[in-house]
């Protein structure tokens, strides 16, 4: 039970130590989490109390089932924003449908991850190159900063892509609330001071590190408080300086997502990419966390954890959640030893809104907004770009087009392209794969490029190597090299197709070689193959191939040219 049940693997364990470390880990990020959860409800267009119940079960349902010490589950930038982008494109006004189509995203998200989990399919996520995803997650920084600053200058604003948004802003520009202005701009830069400088300060007056991250992470709490307090005392409310309003008080309900064929079927769409981008970002963080103590996680039972938790918030009120990077990284900083951390964390967060709500009416909603765009400007990375320009045109072309889509036509489009354009280019290369004519280095029974080694070659013998195992897309591209190579030499009596870099032939390939074998017969050359991997050879083996090959199988190149060399100066001789 414990492979499904990660708990009882760590809980045999619990002791007063861990208790102690994963109280002071959750303390620590609850107090992160207040804010945030309000912030990124906020900025999935939902009410704030949904980013709190988000917050709540998805965190125990995780520590149940999740295999990460130290992952942080809860909502987050990334997916708050395609949560935005999917209810969007529904056209729907009413914000009791907008919840009920968020929690409905949240299910379909957690069966998608379960059915995923169940059939050990994270390899699914292997489709997700980190190139698509470090542009994905630039371009998706930068929407959803550009997205906040309406709510920093106290404005109307829509779009759902950058242009759109930015010319909005512009036209709007002129109805500028001064006071939201003054406190959007104050509580950005307060909190990318707290961000940057405040710990180092504080570790000058001499408070130690644990006390000076305590304080640092206290940041947007009192960014909250103070802001609040000021809003509550000037009035500032009437002053047309938006606020969060009511907040209900107390628990999540038991909600069930609303069961229309129809709704399901529109987001389903969505679903899958919410979580296929949610569990790339968590395992991506969970793995590195995990290495750094020499943990381990198990990918699929990962993909369980999180779809449970999915499942968990969309039947408490909430909507889709995902392993946060920051969040992840604070929790293990902060000396999180199991997932119980995240259980503690869930029990603070519901505290807060058994307590906290009706202290949150006053909350300008610019605060929340510079929360967000503090925390996003982190992810963006613009030098991916020439990082993969200098290493590779096709991985650049994969940045490139991905952050442009996202930021021009969205992120649902940006992120499919970028999938897309990443399987096509790695057909274009795999289907023109490296074929190297390959020689003997003097002295060794090496065989390497003769382009790019001295080496000697024997003139009845040519000896091509292919770097790619060979399937539909580059079986043709291989027979049209070898016989036309081939027709260029006079004299040649052999083929030696070395296959030390072929880890699988498909049933086309299979048949391409046979007809690279019959066109080399017709023309008086013999074709061998040299150095064939043991599956390739099991599955050969199963095929009438080898029985009707012309040439023979040898063990290594070396010994093939000998072999091939000895039968040459003996019929020369005979």
């Amino acid at each position: 039970m414990t492979r499904y049940l990660p708990i009882l693997e760590w809980g045999r364990q619990y002791g007063r130590d861990q208790l102690t470390s994963d109280l002071v880990a959750a303390l620590i990020v609850t107090i992160m989490l207040i804010p945030q959860s309000l912030a990124y409800a906020l900025l999935a267009g939902l009410p704030p109390q949904m980013g709190l119940y988000a917050s709540i079960a998805p965190l125990l349902a995780y520590a149940v089932f999740g295999t990460s010490r130290t992952l942080a589950v809860g909502p987050v930038a990334v997916v708050s924003l395609m949560t935005a982008a999917a209810i969007g494109n529904l056209g729907i006004t009413d914000p009791a449908e907008i919840a009920a189509a968020a929690m409905v995203l949240a299910l379909l998200s957690g069966l998608v991850l379960l059915v995923m989990g169940i059939f050990r399919l994270g390899i699914v996520a292997n489709f997700l190159s980190h190139p698509v995803i470090a542009g994905f997650i630039t371009a998706s920084a930068i929407i959803i900063a550009t997205s906040q600053l309406k709510y920093i200058l106290g404005i109307r604003a829509e779009g759902e892509t950058l242009l759109l948004l930015v010319t909005s802003l512009v036209a709007h520009l002129s109805e500028t609330n001064i006071p939201t202005l003054i406190i959007g701009v104050s509580a950005t830069a307060f909190l990318f001071y707290v961000r940057k400088g405040l710990r180092p300060a504080l570790q000058k007056l001499g408070l130690s590190r644990k006390t000076a991250d305590i304080a640092t992470k206290a940041g947007p709490v009192v960014a909250v408080a103070l802001s609040t307090a000021a809003v509550w005392a000037l009035g500032l409310d009437e002053w047309g300086v938006p606020i969060v309003g009511d907040v209900p008080q107390g628990l999540p309900p038991i909600t069930l997502p609303v069961l229309d064929v129809d709704l399901w079927l529109q987001l389903l769409g969505p679903a899958v990419l919410i979580s296929i981008i949610g569990f790339v970002e968590s395992v991506s963080v969970a793995q590195t966390l995990a290495a750094k103590r020499r943990q381990r996680i198990r990918p699929d039972q990962e993909l369980i954890g999180l779809g449970t938790a999915n499942a968990a918030a969309a039947f408490t009120g909430g909507y889709p959640v995902t392993g946060g990077f920051a969040r992840s990284v604070v929790n293990y900083d902060a000396g999180a030893e199991t997932p119980a951390a995240g259980a503690y964390t869930a029990v603070g967060i519901a505290l807060a809104t058994l307590a906290l709500t009706p202290l949150l009416h006053y909350l300008p909603k610019a605060v929340l907004a510079a929360t967000i765009i503090v925390a996003v400007l982190s992810l963006v990375d613009l030098t991916i770009l020439t990082r993969a320009w200098r290493y590779s045109f096709a991985d650049f072309l994969s940045v490139a087009v991905t952050i442009l889509l996202t930021l021009t036509l969205g992120v649902e489009v940006g992120v499919s392209a970028g999938v897309g354009l990443s399987v096509l280019l790695f057909l274009w290369r795999t289907s023109r794969p490296h074929i190297a004519e390959v020689g003997l280095v003097e002295g060794t029974e090496h065989f390497r490029n003769i382009l790019r080694h001295k080496v000697t070659t024997h003139p009845e013998i040519l000896t091509i190597r292919v770097d790619e195992s060979l399937y539909f897309a580059n079986t043709r591209y291989l027979e049209d090299y070898i016989i036309d190579r081939v027709a260029r030499s006079k004299g040649l009596r052999h083929v030696i197709l070395m296959c030390s870099a072929v880890n699988d032939i498909d049933m086309s390939a299979l048949e391409s070689l046979e007809t690279i074998d019959h066109r080399l017969k017709d023309m008086g050359v013999r074709l061998h193959l040299s150095e064939v991997k043991g599956p390739v050879m099991d599955k050969l083996k199963r095929t009438h191939f080898l029985d009707e090959l012309t040439g023979e199988v040898f063990l290594s190149q070396y010994g093939a040219v000998q072999t091939l060399t000895r039968e040459g100066d003996q019929k020369d001789a005979a």
